[in-house]
């Protein structure tokens, strides 16, 4: 079998890459057009191969095309967003990387790298104008168009810190303060906001959630702030998650996911309430309570360059923290309780509770997932036994052995023990001296003014 040229060796390559390449000479002409590509643009390699691409994409022109760029200048273009028609009148959303192609230093073409996301975009908006139809619904058959399910009372917790979120949002509810929440990933961030909606004077408006790692930072863009018709090709006038929530709250989760120049835009909404839907000369004043949410800790957030500092001290004029599971085992039982319960209702079963070694499992276990994790754990158990105790052949934690972590001690981070232990003393004192700081200072063995400073840091920390 005789061995491939080179051109036949990187046609296969580049033929078998899952992304869109599109290559063009120096006149602009087509020389190289996978069949991705012509997936995402709705044609045939053929009907491209050998054409000029304005020819193929006249909705396109030197000015807004980016391999008409790239041949101009000489300099690479990345992740542009770019919105044009193909020749059958197909419209394509897409962010490209254009590089040149340069042989002894002069430009012999171009190539290009697109991912499509015309299909995202269409999701996006589809949902968008569901949202707005559900709220109109809502609205005129009951006069209530809040997404939010989620109650104070569904926060189940015998723990003192996150018993003070409770508390923290009993009082800061019905204000029109933004507010920033920190939690690992399971922790229930959510339920804590839907919590402070429920409690507020915005109850019955609008509650719209976005996770923004879950969009393209163009798309992300639009779907914020709306867009007018004109403003690119093939926009339409349609109203942004800002005026779906207009009279409402908006939960912006994992907020340091949000690209840098749309975290400005939002910061300005912060400080005035004003939105400009994209492509357009007026402005609308909106009212709509800002809640986000962070899934890493603000400080390397911030210092990672994801987050901007002056979003977040916007941010967090209310903030909560929301400890992980593993930090709060005394909230395994009672939760363990409300899951079964939840899924004896929904399944039909009489499950009871749990055996005394699943139970030591599961506070042995460091639930990086969290109580998400947990109800997952508890679902999958129930789907196996129909009543009595759930026992160690119903349920699957990941690892390997089951038996060794029963017999494990646990073992949390130095820091988060200390903290945990110093709370625990400072509240012991403070409750044996009916809250008299001297008396309490004195049976710690610290200065009083000390113990005043920590009380000061933990009441910041908890607001």
């Amino acid at each position: 079998m005789p061995f491939p040229d080179t051109k036949q060796m990187l046609e296969a390559i580049l033929s078998s890459i899952d992304e869109a390449i599109h290559a063009v000479d120096a006149k602009g002409m087509t020389i190289y057009y996978n069949h991705i590509a012509a997936q995402h643009d709705g044609l045939k390699v053929e009907e491209v191969l050998g054409r000029h691409f304005l020819d193929v994409f006249p909705s396109l022109s030197k000015e807004t095309s980016t391999l008409s760029n790239v041949l101009r200048t000489k300099q690479p273009i990345y992740n542009k967003h770019q919105t044009y028609m193909n020749i059958k009148g197909k419209y394509i959303e897409t962010v490209n990387t254009t590089l040149p192609i340069l042989v002894q230093g002069k430009v012999a073409g171009a190539v290009e790298i697109a991912k499509d996301l015309t299909k995202v975009k269409q999701l996006s908006e589809k949902l968008i104008d569901l949202q707005a139809r559900v709220n109109k619904k809502m609205k005129k058959e009951n006069g209530n168009t809040s997404g939010a399910f989620f109650t104070l009372n569904d926060i189940i917790t015998k723990n003192r810190e996150i018993q003070q979120v409770k508390d923290t949002i009993s009082k800061v509810a019905n204000t029109s303060s933004p507010v920033l929440v920190y939690g690992e990933t399971g922790t229930g961030k959510e339920l804590v906001v839907q919590a402070i909606h429920n409690a507020s004077i915005r109850a019955n408006q609008p509650f719209v959630a976005q996770n923004c790692a879950a969009l393209p930072p163009s798309i992300l863009e639009s779907i914020l702030f709306g867009t007018v018709k004109g403003s690119f090709t093939g926009s339409v006038d349609r109203e942004g998650l800002f005026e779906l929530a207009d009279g409402g709250t908006l939960f912006l989760d994992e907020i340091n996911s949000m690209p840098l120049e749309i975290q400005a835009k939002l910061l300005r909404v912060l400080q005035d309430g004003i939105i400009r839907r994209i492509g357009a000369l007026q402005t609308k004043k909106v009212n709509v309570r800002v809640i986000g949410a962070l899934n890493e800790p603000p400080d390397r957030s911030i210092a990672e360059n994801k987050l901007r500092a002056d979003l977040y001290y916007r941010l967090k004029v209310v903030y909560f923290h929301i400890p992980p599971l593993r930090g709060r085992t005394e909230d395994i039982e009672p939760l363990v309780k409300h899951f079964i319960n939840k899924f004896n209702n929904r399944f039909g079963k009489d499950v009871i509770g749990v055996d005394e070694n699943v139970f030591k499992q599961f506070m042995a276990y460091s639930w990086p997932g969290n109580v998400r994790e947990l109800e997952h754990v508890i679902e999958s158990a129930m789907n196996l036994s129909d009543a009595g105790l759930l026992t160690t052949a119903n349920i699957h934690l990941p690892v390997s052995d089951l038996e060794s972590i029963s017999n494990k001690k646990i073992i949390r981070p130095l820091r988060e023990t200390m903290e945990s232990t110093e709370k625990n003393l400072i509240e012991a004192a403070l409750e044996e001296t009916n809250g008299n700081i001297q008396q309490a200072a004195k049976l710690l063995g610290i200065p009083r003014q000390t113990l005043q400073y920590k009380l000061v840091k933990k009441s910041n920390n908890s607001r």
